[in-house]
């Protein structure tokens, strides 16, 4: 075979299998800036193998893309920790299909790419891997490098970990775009009342400046304080302001704009129709890609 040749074929591989690599990354990493670095390394060592030689791609690239991500994962813990105020996930759009599929819609959203974040680098790597995509023990050993044993253990600590952290319910999207709605023309008017109908007691806010835009620099709790909180800074801005709809980690959220600009997305985590999590990101750095991103799709 000619080097042109087994490179079209390397590039027919890795295209073919480009969307689950980058998801795998991206629940590893919560960046999507990062999942892309994490591919583009993945792909130079990919191109310099025979693929020919290689009797499973798909487990082949997925233990590289792994073990990349969990280098740079393990890069970024130093970097979150002199992070300003809350770190949370970069928002991803989605594609409906993403939505459709229950368990991954789940993996991706907000609530649950927060709850990874308190895991291990490698329980994370290996509970994305096996709860997420199934993938069997004898691979996520070879990623991870260790013994099927071993991961076996991690994944079920993992688990349980996760489990007792995740909401409680699959809320279908149909009612999370409701209560959203709610909440968006409650915040549009600045109705504190209104506010306080759709957000659950036990509420928590958590935003993310990154130390560039204003933001509380600890999560708020409890549905009075995120009220007004809430109606007191977008409910009465002077400037221009607009919240749409929109679909970021398979699942609805708002986009909010301030003089045209986007200023942000919000994302919620609904449980028995009220709003329990809201994920406001405004730092411009995880902001900057939803302009080019073409949303994430199964196929």
């Amino acid at each position: 075979m000619s080097d042109q040749a087994a490179t079209d074929r390397a590039t027919e591989t890795f295209v073919a299998h480009r969307n689950l690599l980058f998801t795998v990354a991206y629940e590893m990493l919560g960046s999507a800036a990062d999942a892309e670095d994490v591919l583009q390394e993945t792909w130079l060592r990919w191109v310099e193998v025979d693929p020919e030689q290689v009797r499973d791609r798909r487990a082949y690239l997925v233990r590289i893309t792994t073990r990349q991500a969990l280098n740079r994962l393990r890069t970024m813990s130093r970097r979150k920790e002199s992070y300003v105020g809350p770190w949370l996930p970069e928002p991803l759009l989605t594609a409906p299909d993403v939505a459709q599929d229950v368990e991954l819609a789940e993996s991706v959203s907000m609530a649950v790419m927060l709850v990874l974040e308190t895991l291990s680098p490698t329980e994370r790597a290996v509970f994305v891997l096996r709860e997420v995509f199934d993938v069997g023990y004898e691979e996520i050993a070879a990623a991870v490098e260790k013994t099927p044993a071993a991961v076996r253990q991690i994944a079920h600590r993992a688990r349980k970990h996760v489990d007792a952290r995740r909401p409680r319910e699959v809320v279908s999207q149909s009612e999370t775009r409701a209560v959203l709605e709610k909440f968006r023309l409650a915040l549009n008017g600045g109705d504190l009342q209104k506010l306080l109908d759709v957000l659950a007691p036990e509420v928590v806010l958590v935003g993310d400046g990154g130390g560039v835009k204003h933001a509380a620099l600890r999560p708020v709790l409890g549905s009075d304080k995120v009220a007004r909180l809430m109606a007191g800074g977008l409910g009465k801005n002077t400037i221009p302001l607009t919240i749409g709809h929109t679909v970021v980690n398979g699942a609805p959220a708002l986009v909010v704009h301030l003089d045209g600009e986007l200023d942000g997305i919000m994302a919620a985590r609904v449980e028995d129709g009220r709003i329990t999590g809201l994920y406001y990101v405004r730092n411009p750095e995880k902001l900057s890609h939803l302009a080019s991103e073409t949303p994430l799709t199964l196929r």
